[in-house]
């Protein structure tokens, strides 16, 4: 079978959006961790969250998007690692963004209650995050949206509907299908993403290869767009501090779940 993309000569001459979109990506670096929502910073940034199931490639599609080898970390013992954790983006002295990496889903060695105190946090963070400005969710190409994957957009749906977060699906591993695959694969996730589109949201698909860098420039061109760089003169707004004012989320020690036993289990991204 062909694979549907090869390692792409880049023109001498690169889109100055892109290159511009490129290079903020690449001046992502760490901030910090969290083990628990309130242990996240308060902040006046936008903020992009990356989820995906365990295996579907986040770490390495982040630290391809930054252009960094080890900025996302990737376990090697799934479920071990589980934090939120946040890069700042954007000039040092006045950061423009946070990207907050929260661990991966679907691995089932997890134990049940990491799993249902994970699903809740997740929950809670998509829903009731106060600048919680996108969501990129890492699908495998080669698999397409699962139930996993659906459940957990139902926590975010309702923000994503009325336009208060973007959406960007990211189908990773493209260059393991073949042309006509990539295509079908593209089309089925549109026509499931279709029921989140109103006149309101804003909605997309990339077909995504960390190894031959396919679909790069897209995503770091609306990620991007989604946090512009703060015009000229306009007042700095709160920025996070490390150990500072956290943002409490209600209910967040509950011992409630979300979505009852079928819900997202959570864990570490594993590539």
């Amino acid at each position: 079978m062909q694979p549907a993309y090869k390692t792409p000569t880049r023109p001498a001459q690169v889109d100055p959006q892109v290159r511009a979109a490129l290079a903020w990506a690449h001046g992502a670096r760490f901030f910090t961790t969290a083990s628990k929502l309130e242990q996240l910073p308060a902040h006046d940034l936008p903020e992009i969250a990356f989820v995906g199931r365990s295996n579907a490639g986040k770490s390495t599609a982040i630290n391809t998007l930054a252009q960094q080898r080890q900025l996302a970390f990737a376990s090697k013992t799934p479920g071990r690692t589980q934090h939120i954790n946040l890069f700042l983006l954007g000039p040092k002295e006045v950061p423009d963004a946070l990207w907050a990496d929260l661990p991966g889903y679907g691995y089932a060695a997890v134990e049940r209650a990491a799993k249902l105190r994970w699903q809740k946090v997740m929950a809670d963070y998509l829903a009731a995050r106060r600048n919680l400005a996108g969501v990129v969710q890492m699908v495998d190409a080669r698999h397409g949206l699962t139930a996993l994957d659906r459940q957990l957009l139902d926590f975010v749906a309702p923000r994503v509907a009325s336009g208060e977060v973007k959406l960007l699906v990211v189908l990773t591993k493209a260059d393991k299908l073949g042309r006509k695959q990539a295509a079908e694969i593209l089309r089925k996730t549109q026509e499931d993403l279709g029921e989140l589109a109103t006149e309101s949201s804003d909605v997309g698909v990339v077909l995504f290869s960390a190894l031959s860098r396919h679909g790069l420039d897209d995503l770091a061109t609306c990620l991007r767009d989604w946090c512009p760089p703060l015009p000229e003169g306009a007042p700095i707004p709160m920025l996070p501090v490390a150990g500072g004012t956290h943002e409490l989320l209600a209910h967040d020690d509950d011992d409630s779940t979300v979505g009852g036993d079928d819900a997202p289990a959570v864990d570490r991204d594993d590539v």
